[in-house]
């Protein structure tokens, strides 16, 4: 009897999650994960009985049906599906792919239906509505609608047809039908992958009338986005055929070596896995536009507040004085309510530049010009791979400068994913120091010389002459054994051409091994789907391969089976040192020796790996082949089966030794991770490799120190589960109880990291999948069940959160966290855990497909492009070459955008306060009467050409430090972590500033034309000269008060401020003069105003004062600022030209390593997949032709060589 409770156990529930494990895969269904038990006995009977149940669910899951050259196939009525009404279509897509938005027709009503989503562009049509409409409007309608066009006239249309579909491989020009592809596009993974039709449609349909007689049907799965999984089958000429993943080409892939191949669309358009795979992007916003968001709806409130205000004060001045005034008549009878109504919408066009549109065109403009800087900066530009530094977005450039989270992979961005055999231990003799070749150490390391080897790398390096010497001797068997394991234990690939040796590996560190062995002597020349041949010491000997047990994430190992040239059956294997040691003979004498060395290779950061072999009976192995040839062609479960099978072979194993390999870190990166830790920014690593290898990263890199206190999983389990009982039991008890629930775990201030694996992880956040229960005869529940079900769902939920939060802060408490053994989905959870529950700013940063997840749930991703593909860099926002750049990127575009765009907002807000709010004291004067205190030219081109040019070089080009003392002092950093720049405060100070400039604008050049007379006896103080003298004061103010905002001054910047104020007399001159009235009567009404009025030196002494009231308060402001309260970039500014003169390059502290403490073994990094096992065994991957890999590959092959040389 099975209670409730044991209905929703989940995997391992009473186990400690084993660190060596990897969790689940991300792409495990509930039904995948029921199926996951012990494979079924080997035997006839129940293959059949597998066929059979593999035949039913083959026929429940295949509902998708293609039937070659037959075009009216898939317009039989079992395949229409109704779209509207009695209307239908086909549930095929057609082989066209459309991912345009627009077409001639719907192009103008649908783009501005979008332009008019953003509240902006909406809220300025309807004030170009408002002005059109006479007894409203106090402006003209062109200062509207020129900035609104300029806006909507920027439109993109995306257009693309395509016709490539999925299709089955039916035969190609390759023997075999073979098929090399490249998925670059798909997975992000440049190493080319094989595929291969059916040997049947390769012998018949090689000729293109046998393809046009072919009428095969294919019964397959419906279109989905697996991009590695496909399950099918092909009816023809009376004979079934099963399909799989590696006889499909998908859509995206790019074929190479290939002349032709013939094929059956399978998905065609729309379901295609590509576009199944092509969803929505999620859509990143910057904290400063969330913020300025919020900004401009408090703006809108502010503007309905103070228009309510004036149209009451305009209806009571109605009532009092208007009516009564009979020379104010216009020949209106509105009441004075009806006249204040008219009045409210009329200030809110007059006051609309409280709000301007060139708000969002400046913010547009100087987010492009940043992106520039960063896709120009030579000193982000990485030569070995003439990669250059990219902004792929326009959107996040101050967000760089406010990082708190930096979620980092480890292979391939903080290492370099190159992998060279350093070291290796052959029967507990250690090898690879620099010795001659008598073993006595060297204290100048001498290469050695491979002439003597005409299959050698030349670019292959080593220092150890006396392995060389015990090479050539030959006095030494297990040495011999050893490099003989090295070339014949692999799935490598070879091309031979023109004397060179090409090989094509699943991994990076296969291919290691194979070259390694290759240079010593042992030589991998070419293999058969049952042979390999290897030239050992020059002596080229063909074996016979007899089964060949591949690696898979599970088993961490693989073997082969050979005959060996007197008929001895020997399997060798290499794997783990974990799973090695577990199936080694109990009499292995070397044990304890290789273990030390071990240890030894993983505190220098090396990936190990262990080898080893056994000698096989003929009739042991005739017993187990026959097993193994049973679980071959098992059709469900095959894989457990085999591992099973495996099992039973992989035993009482005889230790050889082991492999130390270097994957070493990219250059800068120790500096790097000290800046960033100095600049307060956190940096966690998530990968997928082992803790041993990921921990010893951490201390090669600097993350880690001697001084570090490392928590790791079972330590944070113990810490959440009393944090988490201690918040049960003071639930509900007092609030000072509930404030100490919101203690620190951790007393002092000691230096501590966490490092917790995968299954840990949902182990504490409690994300292990569940078991999907069994279907049960169940009577309807009561309302009172489902309460309880519900309440009892709801307080699981609850838990979990809580779990989750306790964990985030628990972590957050460390200066440094590594998450081992974490999948994509897990690397993704662990960003948005941070994001919720901290509301920080997260950056990712990785270079292969498996970070894409994380990339893009970041705020900011960061693509390198590695040797993993263009996967991550595509999904990207920012990429570049190295990971050293990231201090550049952050440190200083990040930080001199946030300053330029704070700095931009700060100053735009207030120039426009103080250019709007002049309407304002105004309208105390005029009846309020919505009257504008400028001319409407002034107002229109205001904020396009009168002030726009200076602020927006301020945006692009202003810095309060140079980009050397930014990186020398990453603590100026800390500005935008904490949002001292641009926040609330600043906005209503901002406001506060613009309204008392305002104040000084209208009241001292009202103050001076009172009751005042011109030299020439004319009074100036009529309401178009004092227009022209308030607009005139405005802009020597706006633009002087730039330029004290200005901390980096060019040429460039001085003109733009100059300029802008000549620029703005010489149009006034121009637009008041009596020739343009002339030509346009209606539209210049201020004939003669500013030539009369600015030869007043009256007004020029007002303009005078006027400025010197606005400014020189700031500059008494800035100049105690700076001598009292002093900021950290005010001191640097101060010391400039100090540090200037002691500027030297930033010294890199020597890599610590943690030697003879305890052992981090870096285990060896098999593929992710299975290497090309299956392909070798089915004997079609030996080619009669083929080009030279170099010549696909391209520069591929060649770095890395070049960087087997250099390392």
């Amino acid at each position: 009897m099975s209670s409730e409770r044991d209905s929703e156990t989940t995997f391992d529930e009473d186990s400690q999650p084993n660190d060596e494990d990897m969790p689940y895969s991300d792409d495990e269904t509930e039904d995948e994960l029921q199926s996951q038990q012990p494979p079924v006995e080997p035997g006839q009977n129940q293959i059949n009985r597998d066929t059979e149940e593999s035949q039913e669910q083959l026929k429940k899951d295949c509902s998708w049906q293609v039937k070659a050259n037959d075009q009216y196939f898939c317009e039989q009525p079992q395949f229409k599906r109704t779209v509207f009404l009695c209307f239908k279509k086909s549930k095929y897509a057609g082989n066209a792919i459309k991912t345009y938005k627009y077409n001639p027709v719907t192009f103008l009503p649908m783009n501005l239906f979008e332009q008019f989503k953003r509240a902006a562009n909406f809220y300025f049509l309807v004030l170009l509505i408002l002005q059109s409409i006479p007894q409203i409007t106090t402006l003209s309608w062109y200062t509207t609608l020129v900035p609104l066009l300029l806006v909507l006239g920027i439109t993109a249309v995306k257009d693309l047809v395509d016709d490539i579909a999925d299709i089955l491989l039916l035969s190609s020009s390759e023997p075999n039908s073979l098929c090399y592809v490249e998925t670059a596009e798909l997975d992000g993974e440049t190493n080319l992958k094989f595929k291969m039709a059916l040997e049947v449609t390769h012998r018949y349909l090689q000729e293109e009338s046998a393809m046009a007689d072919f009428n095969g049907l294919i019964e397959c799965e419906e279109p989905n986005n697996r991009l590695d999984k496909f399950a099918g089958t092909l009816y023809w000429r009376n004979t079934t055929y099963s399909l799989d993943a590696d006889k499909i080409l998908l859509r995206g892939c790019k074929i190479r070596n290939t002349d032709f191949c013939h094929g059956v669309v399978i998905f065609a358009g729309a379901d295609t896995k590509i576009m199944k795979n092509s969803g929505k992007t999620r859509f990143k916003r910057t904290k400063i536009d969330s913020l300025m968001n919020y900004m401009v709806y408090t703006i809108f409130i502010v503007l309905i507040l103070l228009s309510a205000g004036l149209a009451i004060g305009h209806t009571y001045w109605e009532q009092q004085i208007g009516n009564l005034s009979w020379y104010l008549y216009d020949a209106q009878d509105f009441s004075p309510p009806y006249r204040g109504f008219l009045n409210f919408w009329g200030y809110i066009i007059v006051l609309n530049t409280m709000v301007p549109i060139s708000l969002y065109v400046s913010v547009e403009v100087i987010r492009l010009g940043q992106s520039y800087f960063i896709n120009w900066d030579l000193q982000m530009y990485y030569p070995e791979k003439d990669t250059a530094a990219k902004a792929r977005t326009t959107t996040l450039n101050e967000q760089l400068g406010q990082i708190h989270y930096i979620f980092s992979d480890k292979t391939g961005t903080l290492t370099q994913n190159i992998m060279t055999f350093k070291k290796c231990c052959i029967n507990g003799q250690r090898y690879g120091v620099c010795r001659d070749g008598a073993g006595q150490l060297q204290s100048h390391p001498e290469q050695v010389d491979f002439s003597w080897n005409k299959y050698a790398d030349g670019k292959f390096s080593f220092y150890d002459h006396y392995l060389i010497e015990q090479i050539k001797s030959g006095k030494e068997p297990e040495i011999h054994k050893f490099f003989f394991l090295l070339a014949i234990c692999h799935t490598v690939m070879v091309d031979a051409s023109d004397g060179q040796l090409n090989y094509q590996a699943a991994s990076p560190d296969e291919g290691a091994l194979v070259i390694a062995a290759r240079n010593f002597g042992y030589v991998f020349l070419s293999r058969t789907q049952n042979t390999i041949t290897i030239s050992e010491m020059g002596i080229e000997r063909t074996y016979d391969v007899l089964a060949i047990l591949d690696f898979n994430s599970d088993r961490k190992r693989m073997s082969v089976i050979v005959r060996e040239s007197g008929g001895n059956i020997r399997l060798y294997c290499k794997g783990a040192d974990t799973v090695i040691y577990e199936r080694l003979h109990p009499r292995n004498l070397k044990r304890e020796a290789t273990e030390e060395a071990l240890d030894i290779f993983a505190n220098e950061t090396l990936r190990t790996l262990c080898v080893c072999y056994r000698d096989i009976s003929h009739d042991e192995f005739e017993a187990w082949n026959k097993k193994f040839m049973e679980a071959s062609v098992a059709t469900t479960h095959r894989d457990e089966a085999l591992d099973k099978v495996y099992e039973e072979i992989e035993k009482n194993l005889t230790l050889l030794g082991a492999t130390a390999i270097e994957d070493k870190l990219q250059d800068g990166v120790p500096e790097t991770i000290s800046r960033l830790s100095k600049a307060d920014i956190k940096i966690w690593v998530l990968t997928g490799d082992k803790k041993e290898t990921a921990e010893n990263i951490g201390f090669s890199c600097e993350l880690l120190t001697d001084e570090t206190i490392i928590c790791y999983g079972e330590d944070t389990s113990a810490l959440l589960q009393t944090r988490l009982e201690n918040q049960r039991n003071r639930a509900g008890s007092s609030t000072h109880s509930s404030l100490r629930m919101n203690e620190p775990f951790f007393q002092g201030s000691k230096d501590r990291a966490l490092i917790i694996t995968g299954s840990w992880l949902n182990e504490i956040l409690l994300e292990k999948k569940k078991k999907k229960k069994k279907l049960k005869l169940k009577f309807p529940r009561t309302a009172e069940e489902k309460k309880k079900q519900t309440e009892k769902r709801r307080r699981a939920e609850a838990y979990k959160e809580q779990q989750q939060k306790n964990f985030v802060d628990l972590a957050c408490e460390c200066r440094a966290v590594i998450c081992c053994r974490v999948t994509p989905k897990q690397k993704a959870m662990v960003v948005e855990l941070v994001k919720k529950y901290k509301k920080a700013i997260t950056l990712a940063i990785g270079d292969g497909a498996n970070d894409v997840n994380m990339i893009k749930t970041a705020h900011i991703g960061v693509g390198i492009s590695g040797q993993e593909g263009m996967q991550a860099v595509m999904s990207s926002d920012y990429s570049f070459g190295q990971f050293r750049y990231l201090q550049r990127l952050l440190l200083v575009h990040g930080r001199w955008s946030y300053i330029r765009m704070c700095k931009f907002l700060r100053y735009f807000f207030y120039k426009n306060f103080a250019f709007t709010l002049v309407h304002i004291w105004y309208s105390f004067f005029n009846g309020f009467s919505a009257q504008t205190a400028y001319e409407d030219w002034f107002i229109t081109l205001y904020n396009v050409l009168y002030s726009s040019l200076p602020v927006l070089l301020v945006g692009l080009l202003d810095q309060d430090v140079s980009d050397k003392l930014s990186l020398r002092f990453p603590r100026l950093y800390v500005l935008g972590q904490n949002d001292i720049l641009f926040n609330y405060k600043k906005f209503f100070l901002s406001l506060l500033h613009g309204a008392i400039t305002s104040l000084i604008i209208f009241f001292i050049p009202y103050g001076a034309y009172l009751k005042t007379m011109g030299q020439d006896g004319e009074a100036p103080s009529d309401y178009q000269s004092f227009a022209v003298t308030a607009a005139s004061s405005l802009i020597f103010v706006v633009n002087f008060q730039i330029g004290l905002d200005t901390s980096y001054w060019t040429f460039v910047n001085a003109f733009s401020v100059f300029g802008s104020i000549a620029l703005y007399f010489g149009i006034t001159f121009d637009f008041h003069s009596a020739g343009i009235h002339v030509l346009f009567p209606s539209g210049f009404h201020f004939t003669g105003t500013a030539p009369n009025a600015l030869r007043q030196p009256y007004l020029w002494l007002t303009m005078i004062l006027s400025i010197a009231i606005c400014l020189l308060p700031v500059v008494a402001q800035r100049f105690l600022s700076m001598t009292i309260w002093p900021s950290e970039s005010d001191r640097i500014q101060k010391n400039c030209k100090k540090y200037v003169a002691e500027e030297q390059q930033w010294k890199r502290r020597q890599s610590a390593f943690r030697r003879g403490i305890s052992g981090r073994r870096s285990a060896y990094a098999f593929s992710h997949q299975r290497g090309y096992a299956d392909l070798i065994a089915s004997g079609r991957s030996i080619r009669k032709k083929r080009a030279p890999l170099d010549g696909v590959l391209g520069n591929s092959m060649t770095q890395v060589r070049d960087a087997h040389e250099t390392s």
